[in-house]
């Protein structure tokens, strides 16, 4: 797959088959946007092109909402795209001046004159252009002047409810982790730096790693603890992560750190991705070392258990 980070490097191709969004998550939704790109670009031997906006859209046209987390950080995102088969992810760099594009400008300068869009693919309800003033009537009025087709993606429900971004950051948010599986189709996962910590776990005889996160939109879930396997150099190993400040010892800094099992290596620096299968509890205050000790105890027992159907063959 060919990533641009905008479009003055992008060479029109032949015969394009184009779709485009924030693809936060992409999750089942998202997922079947894209395979039903790449089933057209096979049958016409052309090429399947993402076009996808980074900073997320809300960010740059309402700052004030400095709130929002996402789901994926724009090299979570390429990764995805790339094991779905996409040939081009272009990220366009969203600005308050594209973001003044009429939908008619995007239509001719973006998917016409630099892409060579011979087949469009969107989503259920999806919008476009200046106040999202484009829609799917416009540009199926607008396909036959421009040569391209359109297709819209029927909504995708799960157990009759609509895969959204929004619902699986809410589920997230509160320590869904069953929901928001079953939504992305995956585990969700997070992928940080090792950096060193205060060695607690290690005294108590759980030795951890604290991650340290780039990205400051990345969205963390529920303070607690989950079960979770954890991938280290082409390997994968089960494990338990705490998220939370620690009030067991008077913590005040929020932090992630995982205990990571048969496992007994110097990784600091290294990057890992920890992929959430289940939260195990909430965090929780307790009267000294000795009982926090007995709990955790407790806690991998339990992790071991949910994660008994994980095949570590990775």
């Amino acid at each position: 797959m060919k990533i641009y980070h905008g479009l003055d490097d992008f060479v029109r191709l032949n015969y394009a088959v184009v779709t485009s969004g924030t693809f936060d998550g992409v999750h089942l939704g998202h997922q079947k946007i894209l395979a039903r790109l790449i089933e057209i670009a096979r049958r016409h031997q052309g090429e399947s092109v993402v076009l996808t906006f980074w900073p997320h859209p809300r960010l740059v046209l309402h700052p004030e909402e400095d709130t929002l987390k996402l789901l994926n950080t724009f090299e979570e995102k390429a990764e995805l795209m790339k094991e779905a088969g996409i040939n081009h992810l272009v990220r366009i760099p969203f600005t308050k001046e594209f973001s003044n594009y009429t939908s008619e400008e995007f239509i001719r300068k973006v998917l016409v004159e630099t892409l060579g869009t011979r087949k469009l693919v969107i989503g259920y309800d999806h919008r476009f252009g200046r106040n999202r003033e484009g829609s799917f009537e416009q540009l199926m009025a607008n396909a036959p002047k421009y040569g391209f087709e359109v297709e819209e993606i029927p909504r995708q429900d799960v157990d009759h409810v609509g895969v959204s971004s929004t619902r699986i950051r809410n589920a997230l948010a509160v320590g869904d982790i069953q929901t928001a599986t079953h939504f992305l189709g995956r585990p969700y996962s997070i992928t940080g730096r090792v950096i060193h910590g205060d060695k607690l776990g290690r005294i108590l005889g759980f030795p951890t790693a604290n991650i340290e996160i780039d990205s400051k939109f990345k969205l963390i879930p529920a303070d607690g603890i989950y079960a979770v396997t954890v991938d280290h150099e082409h390997h994968r190993y089960k494990g338990m992560m705490y998220i939370g400040n620690r009030p067991a010892v008077a913590g005040t800094h929020h932090g992630l750190e995982v205990n990571i099992f048969d496992f007994n290596r110097d990784i600091y620096g290294d990057d890992i991705t920890v992929h959430f299968h289940d939260r195990i509890r909430e965090d929780s205050m307790f009267q000294d070392l000795e009982d926090l000790k007995r709990q955790l105890a407790n806690d991998k027992e339990e992790t071991l258990r949910r994660l008994e159907h994980i095949k570590l063959n990775k």
